[in-house]
């Protein structure tokens, strides 16, 4: 089996297929939010609901959302967001015709 030889140039072309691919990954993705993670601290939720520390504070402070607080971080439950947002969701007005 005859060996072949690999060229500076061979490995350029490599890395811009790769970083082709990825891109065509990350494009692909939907657009919808997909929590990998059960447990988020407060930074990550204010990211993905697009909230203020103060209203992620007084929403802990009025007991409205449920928290666990370890040392001096607060770690909220994804899955109990979920069922408190649909909880707490508002029909839509119907429209007249």
């Amino acid at each position: 089996m005859p060996a072949e030889i690999l060229t500076t140039d061979d490995l350029r072309e490599f890395k811009v297929e790769i970083i082709s691919e990825i891109k065509q990954l990350f494009s692909t993705q939907p657009a919808n939010v997909q929590v990998e993670k059960r447990f988020l601290k407060s930074a990550e939720l204010q990211e993905l609901l697009g909230m203020s520390p103060a209203s992620l504070q007084n929403l802990r402070n009025a007991r409205v959302l449920p928290y666990t607080k370890i040392g001096g971080t607060f770690y909220y439950d994804w899955e109990e967001i979920v069922q408190l947002m649909a909880k707490l969701k508002k029909p839509a007005k119907p429209k007249f015709s």
